[in-house]
């Protein structure tokens, strides 16, 4: 179809693209549209495809013409924004519908004009990146790092036996409960509960906190307090709230440690021989772990930096996709509904407020990174996948071809961005002087205590 398109370039990352649709062809596209319903339809007095046009369009003229202009326009957008050529700054961002702009007018003694908006990717002007001085905080593997790794292990490889029924719930026993929370009235129950939740008492796994009304019972006892959840508690609906919460006691158990010797290493793993070597590959690890998150709080304080150097506009759309995708991974790692969290998020404005900041954020850092990569020309070469392959391969102790099966297409440009990634970040540490600051212990220091 032959058209005419102009690009206006709009505030907040935004674009309004407007098409003009010769009169010729908006005729053509009208015509060849009233022939294909002419061939179906069937009126009072005339056989099915024998209505004359002019009896059919007298009768649904308005209809026919609001029928031809929404097609199109659907037709015109569609091979405007779905041309390969297009310039990315252009393209409309995947969760970014263009909106349609007034009512455009359809008449056949004249061109048809209309136009759309929406948001396109930022454009991304990097400031200074490169000479800077950044602090940044660190953190050391000590001994009691290494001891909590193996009480760790010893939970992990405990007995657990059957309390008898008179016994009473104490600190790390394993219990299994039900419980409920009830609305605020104290009688109606609300959405939030559970059935068979398991945790080991006192350990701090327990989100909902009810190790105190916990300890002390007996199995199959039921038993009702008022609990106040905190400001910030994750169940948005609860925050700062006093609810009356059921909980029944389905099942207690008690875990005997293993002693921590040489058996517990070789149990572990027949590659340990003795305690010492169990330690010492903790220690490995320990150590790989903190050397990445180093790396990634390094990154991060340049990245600070950068940002304050570099303003970016970042479209609502964007935002939103960013902001809906962190709560539905939230809902789904605590097990709730996802639509329900977020309807409840919108009604708390702090809250909102806090996640929305995070975002920008985190969108704002993404956007400087891709960017560099372009600038600098960062590619993921065919031998940079396979020393990849090699490194996962041996980090899993497998062979690097069964490690290659598992790559299909899409898996493979994840790889690829994150190789790239890996030597943006490598150009970024090296271009910058990095000056060690506050230390903290390990817990405090990895994300998600890792």
């Amino acid at each position: 179809m032959a058209f005419k398109k102009e690009i206006k370039y709009l505030d907040k990352s935004n674009i309004n693209l407007i098409i003009t649709v010769p009169k010729d062809d908006v005729h053509k596209q009208y015509q060849d549209m009233l022939s294909d319903y002419i061939k179906d339809i069937q009126l009072p007095g005339f056989r099915k495809g024998k209505v004359p046009k002019e009896v059919f369009e007298r009768k649904y003229a308005d209809a026919l013409k609001q029928d031809a202009l929404s097609r199109i326009i659907e037709s015109t957008l569609q091979e405007v924004l779905q041309d390969e050529n297009l310039p990315r700054n252009e393209k409309p961002l995947p969760y970014a519908t263009p909106e349609l702009q007034g009512e455009p007018k359809f008449e056949f003694e004249q061109d048809l004009q209309f136009s759309v908006v929406y948001d396109v990717l930022p454009e991304v002007k990097i400031g200074s990146w490169k000479g800077i001085k950044a602090e940044y905080s660190y953190a050391e593997v000590e001994e009691t790092d290494i001891e909590r790794e193996l009480e760790a292990i010893r939970e992990r490889n405990a007995i657990v036996m059957d309390k008898d029924d008179s016994a009473q719930a104490a600190k790390n026993d394993v219990v299994t409960i039900n419980y409920l929370v009830m609305e605020e009235d104290g009688v109606t129950e609300s959405k939030i509960k559970r059935d068979d939740f398991v945790f080991t008492l006192g350990s701090n796994t327990n989100l909902y906190q009810f190790d105190d009304e916990i300890t002390g019972m007996k199995k199959s006892e039921t038993k009702e307090f008022e609990k106040k959840f905190e400001e910030g508690f994750f169940e948005p609906s609860l925050c700062g709230k006093s609810r009356k919460v059921r909980i029944t006691l389905t099942s207690l158990k008690e875990k005997k440690l293993p002693d921590l010797d040489d058996d517990l290493a070789q149990d572990v793993d027949e590659k340990y021989k003795t305690l010492e070597d169990l330690k010492n590959n903790i220690k490995d690890r320990l150590i790989k772990n903190l050397e990445k998150n180093l790396r990634d709080v390094k990154t991060g304080e340049l990245l600070k930096i950068i940002m304050e150097n570099t303003p970016v506009v970042i479209p609502e759309s964007m935002i939103k996709a960013e902001v809906d995708g962190r709560i539905r991974r939230m809902a789904q790692y605590y097990n709730v509904d996802a639509d329900s969290m977020m309807q409840i998020m919108s009604l708390d404005d702090k809250r909102q407020n806090e996640w929305r900041e995070t975002a920008v954020k985190a969108l704002h850092s993404r956007l400087i990174i891709e960017t560099l990569m372009e600038e600098q020309k960062i590619e993921a070469t065919s031998e940079d996948i396979e020393k990849e392959f090699e490194s996962i391969a041996s980090a899993n102790n497998a062979e690097v071809e069964e490690i290659r099966k598992h790559y299909n297409e899409q898996a493979l440009l994840y790889l690829k961005e994150d190789i790239k990634e890996k030597k943006i970040t490598d150009i970024l540490l090296a271009e910058n002087t990095l000056i060690p600051g506050k230390k903290e212990n390990y817990l405090d220091f990895m994300p998600d205590n890792g």
